[in-house]
């Protein structure tokens, strides 16, 4: 009997995002009144909102990759692979995107439902790409080698940018910061009496 030709069917691609995070319980610390001082300064401090984020992220990509069919390296990762789990991530979305045929195309705030579909919001896409960005380089890419600042996703991002503004009528403008107001100096005071 051939034990190749024997295995099941497999079944069609589908690829699970859920990354795989290890328990990440604190380990039980000693009570304070146990500590040194020089012990309390060494304790180690929770990671910020954005460092866990970005690490939800990175995990997220890995586990797309594990998962790509055939499976991928991260070295073997390409900028087309990036924008692969881009359209990936499009059907996750929360934000409406009417289509050019859509009558509340270009509408900020259309008056009825529309069968338009929902995408990534262009915001949350370059949130990500800047947060995989320093993962690939926290993991030990190298700056130049990295797909997540690859021309084509960049080309990628600007054009969902601005289809996204035609398509809600609203502008992404860069905001420009002012020039802070010189304070004007009062008068001298010329009252020599």
């Amino acid at each position: 009997m051939d034990l190749v030709s024997a295995q099941p069917n497999k079944a069609p691609t589908t690829y699970d995002i859920t990354p795989i995070i290890p328990n990440t319980t604190p380990p039980a610390t000693p009570s304070t009144a146990t500590l040194s001082p020089s012990s309390t300064s060494s304790s180690a401090t929770t990671p910020s909102r954005y460092e866990n984020q970005k690490r939800r992220d990175w995990n997220t990509f890995c586990q797309y990759l594990r998962n790509h069919k055939p499976p991928l390296s991260l070295p073997m990762c390409s900028g087309a692979h990036v924008l692969e789990f881009l359209r990936y991530l499009d059907q996750f979305g929360k934000t409406k995107v009417h289509n050019q045929t859509c009558p509340f195309f270009g509408l900020p705030n259309p008056p009825a439902p529309c069968p338009c579909p929902l995408r990534q919001a262009w915001g949350s896409l370059d949130a990500l790409i800047g947060r995989l960005r320093a993962a690939y380089e926290e993991h030990g890419g190298r700056p130049e080698a990295n797909p997540f600042g690859a021309r084509a996703v960049r080309l990628f991002l600007r054009e969902v940018r601005d289809f996204q503004a035609k398509a809600r009528g609203v502008s992404y403008d860069k905001k420009r910061k002012r020039p802070k107001p010189k304070a004007v100096a009062p008068p001298p005071n010329n009252n020599a009496n």
